[in-house]
């Protein structure tokens, strides 16, 4: 009972609410065409029209639902319907089925789950009135909405904290901060469930907060970052507007002071000592002072300068840019004779000052620094610094160029000694005398070779060596006119053959290694010697040049073509100085233009010109020559590598052509002896163990006895052809292994002629009588062609006659 009248009171407000905002409303749908109402059916109309046929009010549900059973939404109802249950009702759509179920026979909605519009607002469904037996469509289908009715149930949310902000230090109340705004999940449309008010829950000593629009602003004028520099406000936005039993939530709010230059620069000490020694160099930092200051950032950058004028003078000062730091730096050389303790005031102020807080005071601070000089052992000094001298070339030497004077510095005044760098004066040009510091020559000076000179002077303590000053010392050495004016260049002119007089031939112009101060001037005229000259003249231009013109009608080359003309040239001194050049004239041939064709033998200019067709048939002509001479050279090495080759052959050819007697004793081409020679090894005939030709064992038999009897063979039965035997079988080995080589199928001996032939010898020359007396001395008759043969048959004749002894 308890749980239909919930029931009942929630469909109650449910109505209630429908009423207050909306109202009723009706869903009509107008169905036209056949099959949707029968002829005589009281739905229908004349001309065709269908009335309405689906009547409902709009339908709402409660979100958040508690209920155990389910919530009653509403009813669909068709004007069809006549209570007797043939109609069945469905719906379709989002929900339907498992959020919103109908009942078939009445058309009675339920909701079946808790819903929340803040998931989702509304549903969209169809309903259809079907004929419960034939399931046809009695009406057409017809769309309705089921909106989810709002409750407050979504407390307001800060979505995008945690918020951080930031104001200036000193900043006026009321001052802006940032805005904080929550967001609620209620309908904003509908009731005050989505009206929120913002208030402070902490800080509110220091900040405010707009209940409406969320705008964070100071409260107080005198937020200081010194001090404080960051605050934690709690702010509370609460939906209802603020009513009782409204939602609410909370975020922190980071509010960060910002720093403005509201502190100017403080030094810690008003007293700062420093000390450094007296040869430090310009540049050199003494020490370093730091005013502090309360701010941050750029309200911190200071700049540093020295108030008094001693200090501006001595001392200079400079920021750190990385510290803000004052570096106190040496701007001149400190001399502790002359003052041992500098007093500097240093002063420190902001660079970025704030006009709004002028009047808070002066944003500037100052120190005194004190600088104590240290005395230390310096080097002598040079006084005056005075780095150049002047000297004449020709002054003698040892003549005093000049004096350098250095001092010691410090107190006790020591002697000072003077040297020359030698790597700055290697040759010794000059000297310095050690104890007065007088600079003298030590060499001939000359001006044309070096006209400066850059030596640099030492001078140090008499007693301590190390303490050296070094000063640059330049040696001008002044001109004296020791040089005469010569010609420019060895000149040589050309004169026509039919050159008219008063021609100009040929300007002369001189040079001088001097420079005199006041500029050269030279003096041009004709030699003693070339003064009875009367083909040409000289005139002196006044330019410091001269010029030669001819003085007669024509010159004859045959009679002489070439002049010398003497030349006397004289400077201005003092003193005056001369010299005497030679302009040589030749007389050459001239075209009618006056153009110079040849000087003698010699051409003096090549007037005429080769043509195109000239030059490329010379080129020919060239290019010809050297194919010629590549060629010969060509053929020239084809024709020695023949040779060579022909040289290389086998020897065999030779030796089947050695019964050719040939030309003579003076025929050395027919065949090459020392390939015969090279066959017939003599070496291993006398060194073989069996028997020999004739005189084997003799030792004192010579190679050329032995060769003299080459030429007669005298047969024996202790020959032993081992020898030759061994050569022709090492050969055959060689051509078998050598597959280069033609064959040969057949080898001939040609040593000897066979035994027992009944046929003698036809030779004029041999004989088988070893003590034969024929006389071949007539041999020596037959001229030089047989003078070798007849020495070789007397050298035989000879043995023969020492063997019968």
């Amino acid at each position: 009972m308890a749980k239909g009248l919930q029931g009942f009171l929630w469909t109650m407000l449910l109505l209630f609410c429908a009423i207050q905002e909306l109202g009723s409303w009706a869903m009509h749908t107008a169905v036209e065409g056949p099959g949707l109402g029968q002829p005589g059916d009281p739905a229908l109309l004349a001309g065709g029209r269908v009335k309405r046929g689906w009547v409902w009010n709009q339908f709402f549900v409660v979100e958040e639902y508690t209920g155990t059973e389910p919530l009653y939404v509403g009813k669909i109802h068709s004007d069809s319907d006549e209570g007797d249950g043939s109609i069945k009702y469905t719906i379709s759509g989002e929900g339907a089925g498992t959020i919103f179920l109908i009942d078939e026979i009445t058309g009675d909605i339920h909701a079946t789950e808790r819903l929340d519009r803040e998931q989702k607002t509304f549903y969209t469904l169809r309903a259809q009135a079907r004929d419960r037996q034939t399931d046809q469509l009695l009406e057409p289908e017809s769309e309705f909405i089921i909106k989810v009715q709002d409750i407050n149930d979504s407390e307001p949310r800060f979505l995008e904290g945690p918020y951080i902000g930031s104001v200036a230090e000193l900043s006026p109340i009321g001052t802006s901060v940032m805005q904080v705004m929550a967001s609620d999940a209620d309908d904003p449309t509908y009731g005050s469930s989505a009206r929120v008010v913002y208030s402070v829950l902490e800080g509110e000593q220091h900040f405010t907060v707009d209940s409406k629009t969320g705008v964070i602003r100071t409260a107080v004028a005198d937020l200081d970052r010194e001090t404080q520099d960051r605050y934690e406000v709690v702010i509370r936005a609460t939906d209802m507007a603020g009513q009782l039993g409204g939602l609410s939530g909370s975020t922190t709010v980071t509010i960060v002071v910002t720093d403005v230059n509201d502190n100017p620069p403080r030094f810690p000490q008003k007293m700062y000592q420093f000390s450094i020694v007296e040869t430090a160099p310009v540049g050199t930092a003494i020490g370093r002072v730091k005013a502090e200051d309360s701010d941050v950032g750029e309200n911190t950058d200071m700049t540093y300068q020295v108030k008094d004028e001693e200090g501006v003078e001595m001392f200079k000062v400079t920021t750190d840019s990385n510290t803000q730091e004052a570096v106190i730096t040496v701007e001149k050389p400190l001399d502790y004779e002359s003052k041992k303790v500098h007093t500097v005031v240093v002063e420190a102020l902001n660079k970025f000052v704030d006009p709004r807080f002028v009047d808070l005071g002066t944003f500037r601070d100052q120190t005194i620094v004190r600088v104590s000089v240290l005395d230390v052992d310096e080097p002598p000094e040079f006084r005056p610094p005075s780095n150049l001298m002047e000297v004449q070339e020709d002054a003698h030497v040892g003549s005093v160029v000049g004096v350098v004077t250095a001092l010691d510095p410090d107190t006790a005044n020591h002697p000072v000694r003077y040297a020359i760098d030698r790597s700055t004066d290697a040759e010794r040009i000059f000297d310095i005398d050690a104890k007065t510091g007088a600079i003298v020559t030590g060499k001939v000076l000359d001006r044309e070779t070096a006209g400066w000179h850059n030596i640099t002077v030492l001078a140090m303590e008499a007693d301590n060596h190390s303490q050296v000053s070094r000063a640059s010392l330049r040696i001008r050495i002044l001109d004296v006119n020791d040089n005469p004016p010569e010609l420019a260049t060895p000149y040589e002119a050309a004169v026509c053959e039919d050159a008219k007089p008063g021609q100009l031939i040929q300007t002369i112009s001189v040079v001088d290694r001097d420079e005199p101060q006041s500029g050269h001037h030279f003096y041009f005229t004709l030699a003693p010697e070339g003064t009875n000259n009367h083909h040409f003249s000289l005139l002196d231009i006044q330019d410091n040049t001269a010029a030669v013109h001819t003085q007669r009608v024509g010159f004859n080359r045959q009679e002489q073509d070439v002049y010398l003309l003497p030349i006397l040239v004289v400077d201005s001194g003092p003193p005056a100085l001369s010299s005497t050049g030679t302009l040589t004239i030749r007389v050459c041939g001239c075209d009618s233009n006056g153009a110079i064709q040849s000087c003698n033998s010699t051409a003096y200019v090549v007037s005429a010109t080769l043509s195109p067709g000239a030059l490329i048939a010379l080129l020919v002509c060239v290019l010809i020559l050297v194919v010629l001479v590549l060629l010969i050279l060509t053929l020239k090495r084809h024709h020695k590598s023949h040779l060579t080759s022909e040289d290389d052959e086998d020897m065999r050819d030779n030796v089947i052509k050695y019964n050719d007697e040939g030309g003579g004793e003076q025929d050395t081409e027919a065949y090459d002896m020392s390939a015969l020679r090279s066959l017939y090894d003599f070496s291993e005939i006398k060194g073989g163990d069996g028997g020999g030709g004739p005189g084997e064992g003799a030792p004192g038999r010579n190679p050329t006895s032995e060769l003299h009897a080459l030429p007669q063979w005298v047969q024996s039965p202790d020959l032993d052809f081992s020898v030759f035997r061994d050569y022709i079988c090492r050969k055959v080995e060689q051509a078998d292994e050598d597959l280069s080589v033609p064959p040969y199928d057949s080898f001939q001996t040609y040593a000897f002629e066979g035994s027992d032939s009944p046929v003698p010898s036809l030779s004029s020359i041999n004989t088988w009588s070893s003590g034969s007396e024929q006389d071949f001395s007539y041999l020596g008759g037959w001229g030089p062609r047989f003078r070798q043969l007849a020495a070789l048959y007397a050298g035989r004749r000879g043995e023969e006659d020492s063997e019968e002894s």
